[in-house]
């Protein structure tokens, strides 16, 4: 909640590194994503910042004692926002890929699953996993057909793991001094 109207905000914690020490990452929280705060909490730092293109750090940028890094993730991340929607040669190619060489192996995989169930017990583990892969596996063929579509959402996984294991440990964040209370003792 905001210290001053009550209402919930939602804070921007950016991350730094620098020094000759191995690569770490600092969080630091902000209430909101207004360029003083970075130009706050980085006043005294010297040396590279890896960051995206976040307007908020261009200033900190001009002065010349902290130089830019920028993140080949941001900068592949616009053609692939291209390619999924307009598609493209390469698109083509994975389908062709994937016809030729998945399909067999996802096709084989489910035949030899479909026979599993009579040698099991119903009521085994393994059988339900079985039953499970034989219903998800037509909701995976999609991704055989369209070239710009994954076989699974390991990236989003990633992505969310440090959400899904910080859940429990910052339910008291709420407010912005929570946040100023909890951000700083991680380190990545």
């Amino acid at each position: 909640m905001s210290a001053t109207s009550g209402r919930r905000t939602e804070g921007a914690p950016p991350a730094q590194r620098g020094g000759p020490a191995p690569p770490a990452a600092w969080h630091r929280f902000s209430p909101d994503r207004r360029g003083e705060h970075p130009r706050r909490h980085l006043k005294t730092f010297a040396g590279w910042i890896h960051a995206d293109d976040y307007a908020g750090f261009r200033e900190l940028y001009r002065k010349g004692a902290m130089r830019e890094v920028a993140c080949l993730a941001h900068v592949r991340r616009k053609f692939v926002d291209v390619h999924r929607s307009q598609g493209s040669a390469i698109a083509e190619e994975r389908v062709r890929l994937r016809q030729s060489d998945a399909r067999p192996v996802l096709d084989g995989l489910e035949a030899w699953l479909a026979a599993q169930p009579p040698a099991l017990s119903a009521k085994t583990p393994l059988a339900t996993a079985i039953r499970h892969a034989l219903i998800r596996l037509p909701k995976l063929k999609p991704y055989l057909k369209h070239g710009t579509l994954d076989a699974d959402n390991n990236a989003a996984e990633r992505a969310l793991r440090g959400v899904a294991l910080g859940r429990r440990n910052h339910l008291f964040v709420g407010p912005i001094a929570g946040g100023r209370r909890v951000v700083p003792h991680r380190v990545v």
